[in-house]
């Protein structure tokens, strides 16, 4: 399972004395911890469930570089995409070019869709069909393209 991965990595990490890895294991598994108690009482996440924990997690650090790289601070900028890298290593392999664009024309054929106002069943049917493997934005993208608008 992913949690146990990440839980292994850790305890390598301290081995190791990587400072920077665990760390990141450390707050994703605390955010994968709030997450379950979130969810409700002695519950478990799915790996599922983990793994939109982890998107969070990797898109914190994206929108932080964002931030900082205007702002000047070139070495918090930095720090956050090493985090990212770290946590990237957990998602599933990402849909991109050829393969969204081929999932994405089976989600509109499966849906029936014709205009722009069928985005919501386009995407619902798509991230159905291949859960955790979509960038939302990148899908949405990709839909309006083929949409056309």
């Amino acid at each position: 399972m992913l949690l146990d991965r990440m839980n292994d990595d850790l305890k390598d990490a301290m081995k190791s004395r990587d400072q920077l890895k665990i760390s990141v294991l450390r707050m994703t598994l605390a955010e994968v911890k709030n997450a379950r108690i979130e969810k409700g009482k002695e519950a478990t996440l799915s790996e599922e469930e983990v793994v939109q924990v982890l998107r969070r997690a990797v898109k914190k650090r994206e929108e932080a570089v964002e931030q900082y790289r205007p702002a000047g601070r070139a070495d918090l900028a930095d720090k956050e995409e090493q985090e990212a890298v770290i946590l990237r290593v957990y998602l599933p392999q990402s849909l991109e070019g050829p393969a969204l664009a081929q999932a994405v024309e089976a989600a509109i054929q499966e849906t029936q869709a014709q205009s722009i106002k069928d985005l919501g069943k386009v995407m619902k049917a798509l991230m159905a069909a291949h859960p955790g493997q979509v960038d939302g934005k990148a899908a949405q993208t990709a839909i309006r393209e083929r949409l056309g608008v």
